[in-house]
C-alpha cells in the first residue's frame, strides 16, 4: 500500500478473530497504516502471537486478547483492557464467527440460537462497549458473507446470521451517524481459509467457484483487507449503512 497517500497514524482498532485468515490480513493492513491493533482470539495462542508479531514489525503497537465474544462479560473485559493499553478505539472490525453447517431439517434449537449469537448478536454488545471510546467518530464493520442473500447447501443458519447482520448494520449506522461513526460490512466471496476446511465439498467449492469467478481467480483476504483499510479511511466518509461485496464478480452470475 506504500503506493496511496493513506495514514491512519496513531488510532486504534479492535478486531474479533484477528488471529489468523480474514482478521489477521485485516489486522496487517491497518497496522500498514499506522493503527495500533488489539486482536481477540479464543483458542490458538501460537497463532495470535504470530499475528502479534507481525503487527508489531510495522511500527505499531499490538496486542492480543483472549475472549469468547459470545460471552457479554468477555466482551467488556475485552475492550477495558483496549482502553487500558491504547487508551483510545477508533476501529471495531466484527470478525470472529462460527456456525453449524447442517441442512434446516437438521438443526435444533442449540444450533440456532449458537450460531445466531456468535455471527449476529454479538456486534450489539461489541458495539455499545466500544462506542463510549469513539470520542472523536470512529467506524465500525462487520464481516459478512455471500450467504446472507444467496441458498448455499447445509448453510441455511449461518447464512440467516450473516442476514440479520448486515440488517443490524443498516440499523446501527443510522444511529451512529450523528456521533461521526460510520458502520458498514463488507461480503466476502468464497475466501480459502481455515474456517472452508469444515464444508464436505470444499475442494469441489474452491474450483468451482475460481471458473466462475469473472476475475479469474479466487478472493483473497488481502482483498478483503484492502476494502476494510478503504472504509477506515477518510476517502470513505459518505459511505454509511452499507454492504460492500468483495468477490471479483462472482455474485453478479446467475
Amino acid at each position: 500500500m506504500s503506493d496511496l497517500s493513506l495514514s491512519l497514524t496513531g488510532k486504534a482498532a479492535l478486531i474479533t478473530g484477528g488471529s489468523r485468515g480474514i482478521g489477521r490480513a485485516i489486522a496487517i493492513r491497518l497496522a500498514e497504516a499506522g493503527v495500533n491493533v488489539a486482536i481477540n482470539y479464543l483458542r490458538q495462542r501460537t497463532a495470535a502471537d504470530e499475528t502479534v508479531s507481525l503487527i508489531e514489525s510495522h511500527g505499531v503497537k499490538a496486542l492480543a486478547i483472549r475472549a469468547n465474544v459470545g460471552e457479554a462479560e468477555n466482551i467488556h473485559d475485552m475492550v477495558n483492557q483496549v482502553k487500558n493499553t491504547f487508551g483510545r478505539l477508533d476501529i471495531l472490525i466484527s470478525n470472529a464467527a462460527s456456525g453449524v453447517l447442517k441442512p434446516a431439517l437438521e438443526l435444533t434449537p442449540r444450533h440456532w440460537q449458537w450460531t445466531m449469537n456468535i455471527n449476529a448478536g454479538t456486534l450489539l454488545p461489541l458495539t455499545q462497549e466500544s462506542v463510549p471510546l469513539m470520542t472523536h467518530g470512529g467506524v465500525i464493520i462487520a464481516v459478512s458473507s455471500l450467504g446472507s442473500v444467496r441458498a448455499i447447501p447445509n448453510y441455511s443458519a449461518v447464512g440467516a446470521s450473516k442476514a440479520a447482520l448486515e440488517s443490524l448494520i443498516r440499523h446501527l449506522a443510522l444511529e451512529l451517524a450523528p456521533h461521526k461513526i460510520r458502520v458498514n460490512a463488507v461480503s466476502a466471496g468464497v475466501v480459502d481459509t481455515d474456517a472452508l476446511k469444515h464444508f464436505p465439498n470444499r475442494d469441489s467449492l474452491l474450483g468451482e467457484s475460481s471458473k466462475r469467478t469473472p476475475t479469474g481467480r479466487l478472493t483473497t483476504p488481502e482483498d478483503v483487507a484492502n476494502v476494510v483499510l478503504y472504509l477506515c479511511s477518510p476517502f470513505a466518509e459518505q459511505i454509511q449503512g452499507q454492504t460492500i461485496v468483495v468477490d471479483g464478480g462472482y455474485s453478479i452470475l446467475a
